[in-house]
């Protein structure tokens, strides 16, 4: 029987494949609206706050929204730029840069797991296009249920909605991958380069409470692999780094070294100048141009320390766009 085909008739030829690179998310404006409708969007995420959906609710809109989102938005107006909020335009930059190294037979989107570009409309665009193959990429690093594992129920949510659903590639994490501790290592030799080198080098990560440690989240081992590598390539001794944890809220434990405490102690212990660099972010956000290149820069000067260098994210470098080139084309 002769097949007649329809209007959902692909050509295998010319299909593209959809690259989806998806960051954590901002604000649209440093306001406290804008802030209260974020942090609802973010904390109310059984997978960032792990309570119970009642507790998770009356902590999150009862308490945390209703403390922070004023001190938020008056934080996020210290980082935000001409151009809007510097995770959003670093991430679609980098995007843009990926897409030229891909070339014509790939369709790359950027997204946000919070706010926008929202992952639902970004799947729908890849739809739109034609796509039946995306490769997803959470920008980061180390493999968090809080992160990337949050990211993927994103992902998922979305495709219920959509009755023809593609192929998926979900990219869980690339901490250990060769091209992302050159790409780190190398930003930090090209720092040394310009500027000179200072007593001890600071990795810090984001921070998450020991208790999802121990309930099997890979985190923290992937961060001390990711850090001894980059401290392999670096060709340091054991005494020339540190590794710490920041961001952390509450009164529960969390990983740790605590960054702040760190950098308060070190002058006391005769580390007087310090270079800081954030592995786990792959671009700069109000966790890293605010807290550790204001807020920690402080702690650290305040307790005696006298030269403090925070060297940027990967953000949209070259180095950046052939790592998520090289993960894309190894799928």
């Amino acid at each position: 029987m002769k097949y007649l085909g329809t209007e959902h008739d692909i050509n295998k030829s010319t299909e593209k494949t959809g690259v989806l690179l998806l960051n954590l998310g901002t604000p649209e404006r440093p306001v406290c609206p804008g802030l209260r409708k974020y942090l609802s969007e973010f904390l109310m995420d059984p997978r960032v706050i792990e309570l119970p959906s009642l507790l998770r609710a009356i902590l999150v809109k009862g308490i945390i929204i209703n403390v922070r989102s004023h001190k938020s938005a008056a934080t996020y107006r210290e980082i935000w730029t001409d151009d809007g909020s510097p995770l959003l335009i670093n991430s679609l930059k980098l995007g843009e840069k990926t897409a030229a190294l891909l070339g014509e037979d790939y369709e790359v989107e950027v997204a946000m797991r919070y706010g926008k570009p929202s992952v639902q409309d970004k799947i729908t665009a890849l739809h739109e296009k034609g796509v039946r193959k995306i490769i997803a990429i959470p920008l980061y690093p180390q493999y968090s249920g809080a992160t990337n594992g949050s990211t993927f129920d994103a992902i998922a949510k979305a495709l219920t909605k959509q009755r023809w659903v593609p192929n998926l590639t979900f990219v869980s994490d690339y901490y250990q991958r060769d091209s992302y501790i050159k790409a780190v290592g190398d930003s930090i030799l090209a720092h040394w380069n310009t500027h000179g080198r200072n007593q001890k080098l600071v990795l810090t990560f984001h921070g998450i409470p020991k208790k999802y440690i121990t309930r099997g989240d890979p985190y923290e081992a992937q961060c001390k692999d990711s850090a001894q590598r980059i401290a392999d390539y670096l060709e340091l001794g054991d005494e020339d780094w540190i590794l710490v944890f920041q961001s952390r809220f509450g009164a529960e434990e969390w990983l740790q070294p605590y960054c702040d405490q760190t950098l308060k102690n070190l002058p006391t212990q005769g580390v007087k100048s310090v270079d800081i660099i954030c592995p786990g972010f792959s671009a700069d956000c109000l966790e890293t141009l605010e807290e550790i290149d204001q807020e920690n820069r402080e702690y650290f000067i305040d307790a005696g320390g006298e030269g403090y260098a925070y060297i940027p994210c990967l953000n949209d470098s070259a180095s950046h766009a052939e790592l998520m080139t090289e993960i894309v084309r190894d799928q």
